[in-house]
């Protein structure tokens, strides 16, 4: 069995690779995601849509990632740097044009039956949004 360590790792590895498929299998069927200033969606298939649509809309990849576990792996921590380009407008959001940008990223992490069960993530969005007004 793998540890939480390496179970968040094997997300991320997938995330930056855009793996998909990898990715959605380190999830549970019912996962919540608790989505930066935007409310929360509970299973993996509005998981699936949600990184469908951040996949048109970004290209990014999780930079200098450390990896935090609880004593009995039931919860984990993640922080890293996002380095991403704007490639996509995003609805209500300023116009894309390719725009870089590179955030400081918290994600919590609940773990069940060494799936993760939930997944909330959280950075400075004002942040987000001056780097990409100021291109």
């Amino acid at each position: 069995m793998q540890t939480t360590k390496d179970l968040i790792k094997q997300y991320y590895d997938a995330f930056n690779r855009q793996d998909m498929k990898a990715f959605l299998n380190c999830l549970s069927d019912n996962v919540v995601h608790d989505i930066n200033q935007r409310g929360c969606q509970k299973g993996k298939d509005a998981f699936s849509k949600f990184m469908d649509h951040m996949n048109h809309c970004y290209k990014e990849t999780a930079m200098d990632l450390v990896i935090m576990v609880n004593e009995d792996g039931s919860r984990a921590a993640a922080e890293f740097i996002i380095e991403g380009t704007y490639l996509v407008t995003d609805e209500g959001l300023p116009e894309a044009k390719q725009q870089q940008y590179r955030l400081p990223v918290g994600a919590f992490f609940s773990i069940d039956d060494n799936k993760i069960s939930r997944v909330t993530n959280y950075y400075n969005m004002q942040d987000w949004l001056d780097q990409v007004t100021k291109q």
